[in-house]
């Protein structure tokens, strides 16, 4: 092996959505405007459960991290690849790429942990309705959001650290537009067997774990939903989860089919990398407008904001 191959890597180079300015253009304006849409309307969740007296209960405790969550994930690529769409330095410190995965898979495993609770939640509404104030508690609530977080952010740790102890030889170029364990374990020229077991062993017990508390709790919601027998009493139960149900099924469907397709399409990597994004960028944009359409109290919390932001205004130009 020669010297140039012993060199230590000192940072890495992210290879952007695409090099040609008639579509960097279009790509840099297009996730800008995804991106504030995606800030303002979890932004608005979060304000109107902060500001509406009957919205702070359990449910909206949560889905209230679930936006935070859903403003955070896309802040740790999102600037980064907006940079990198306008200008032709592409590089990234190690420091600089071992932070941004470590903040990217702890908040994506922090959401995955949550949907996992929030799904809990449903099943204890729906299922033992009359018990729901004395199963949710306040205190058992915020045990089991902070849970998540310390889950998420433990488990991130654990794969950074992992992934960093690893040797950077020669090759730095990210084959992605932020960094992941993937492909940043694929550029080390050391041996990735630990930190490969540690993902398939570690990461996919937490993720399984997480995936079956949450497909069984709603096979026993479905189970109790069918068990009603008013129609009228149907809609109300499947009314409280519909909008979880909705979310759930777009983050698992979107990570699947970009993980799926990454590994077996042989499609051009610049078209993976925007696939790679349905579940980074486009779901946190998403979750908040499927809350708001499906909920009635969020509409009406949000309506009531809107009123009284104009109403404000309104005064001031007096």
């Amino acid at each position: 092996m020669d010297v140039y191959n012993l060199s230590t890597v000192t940072q890495f180079i992210l290879i952007g959505l695409s090099d040609l300015p008639e579509v960097r253009y279009p790509l840099f304006l297009a996730f800008a405007i995804i991106y504030q849409i995606t800030l303002m309307g979890n932004g608005a969740i979060l304000l109107a459960i902060m500001t509406e007296r009957k919205l702070q209960t359990p449910m909206y405790y949560l889905l209230a991290n679930l936006s935070l969550l859903d403003m955070f994930c896309p802040s740790a690529t999102v600037p980064k690849m907006l940079k990198n769409l306008l200008t032709e330095d592409h590089s990234i410190s190690f420091v600089g790429c071992a932070l941004q995965l470590y903040f990217l898979v702890a908040l994506i495993g922090t959401e995955v942990f949550l949907l996992a609770v929030m799904a809990y939640d449903r099943y204890v509404a729906i299922c033992f309705p009359l018990r729901y104030s004395l199963i949710m508690t306040k205190v058992r609530c915020v045990q089991l959001v902070s849970g998540t977080w310390a889950a998420g952010f433990l488990n991130s740790l654990l794969h950074t650290v992992s992934t960093f102890s690893l040797s950077f030889c020669r090759f730095n170029h990210v084959n992605q537009y932020y960094c992941d364990i993937p492909q940043v374990v694929a550029l080390s020229c050391s041996s990735t067997y630990v930190e490969e077991m540690l993902i398939l062993v570690v990461g996919g017990f937490f993720s399984v774990s997480a995936f079956m508390i949450t497909l069984i709790s709603y096979i026993y919601i479905v189970s109790t939903i069918l068990k009603i027998q008013s129609v009228e009493g149907k809609h109300k139960a499947f009314s409280t989860c519909a909008s979880h149900l909705l979310v759930v099924c777009l983050f698992y469907g979107t990570a699947i089919f970009t993980y799926i397709h990454s590994s077996s399409s042989q499609h051009s990597l610049a078209k993976d990398r925007l696939i790679s994004m349905l579940y980074g960028v486009i779901t946190p944009m998403l979750n908040p407008i499927i809350y708001s359409l499906r909920n009635a109290e969020v509409k009406g919390a949000l309506r009531k904001i809107l009123c009284q932001n104009l109403f404000i205004e309104h005064m001031f130009r007096k």
